[in-house]
């Protein structure tokens, strides 16, 4: 059983969209960032960077001990060598599907999240760092877009790559842009919105986050950060 530490957020998604694609038996265990549930001692001790998402695994491979992990890309590898699934084992194939994943980690999440926070959330608005990122985004969407060109997922097969990068293009609206410019990418956020296991990740975020605000839980749900937290 996985003990998952989570929230509505982009990150936290990423590994609901998982479990529920293996059938990975797992408990959530909200934590509502919106009122700060992340910087308590219990969570703290299992996610020493007060970030959701961070899961116990207490059926970890081998057995023994339960295994505690944080940070949604690092999840996302031990899931899928636990279960065998979305991560190939031939040396190429898997590392196509690394570089990806960490493309996600380092450039389209958090290029993201600096969109939104300087674009809609900022006390002063900048346009040097409204433009910066809204323009970075658009081109990380291309190079995701120039990727999909001849392929149907990042990695050729679905993988943990694409679990990672869509739930950061569903708030593409907020960040900016449109998926009409860039149709191999709105071919695959289509094809992904469409798959089952992501459906009942999303809708099981709306029972999880019930009665968001529109202020700071608004801002958890698409982004995974307030504004406090976002120019930290």
């Amino acid at each position: 059983m996985i003990d998952l530490h989570y929230w509505t957020t982009p990150n936290g998604h990423k590994v609901t969209m998982f479990l529920e694609e293996t059938g990975t038996p797992y408990k959530i265990f909200p934590v509502n960032i919106g009122k700060g549930e992340q910087f308590k001692a219990d969570f703290l001790a299992i996610s020493p960077n007060n970030r959701i998402p961070a899961m116990v695994d207490h059926d970890p491979p081998g057995g023994g001990k339960p295994i505690s992990v944080f940070e949604s890309g690092a999840m996302l590898v031990y899931l899928a060598e636990k279960t065998g699934q979305f991560l190939p084992n031939e040396p190429a194939k898997r590392a196509d599907v690394m570089q990806w994943l960490f493309w996600q980690m380092g450039g389209l999440g958090p290029m993201s999240g600096q969109n939104n926070h300087f674009s809609n959330y900022a006390t002063d608005k900048i346009p040097y760092a409204m433009d910066r990122y809204r323009n970075e985004v658009n081109r990380l969407y291309g190079v995701m877009d120039r990727r999909l060109a001849d392929r149907p997922f990042l990695a050729g097969d679905y993988s943990i790559a694409d679990m990672a990068s869509y739930p950061w293009v569903v708030p593409y609206e907020r960040q900016g842009q449109r998926l009409d410019e860039f149709p191999n990418l709105k071919r695959w956020f289509e094809t992904m919105r469409a798959r089952p296991a992501v459906t009942r990740a999303y809708e099981l975020a709306k029972k999880i986050n019930v009665q968001p605000t529109v202020s700071e839980e608004s801002k958890s749900i698409l982004f995974g950060q307030t504004a406090a937290t976002a120019a930290r």
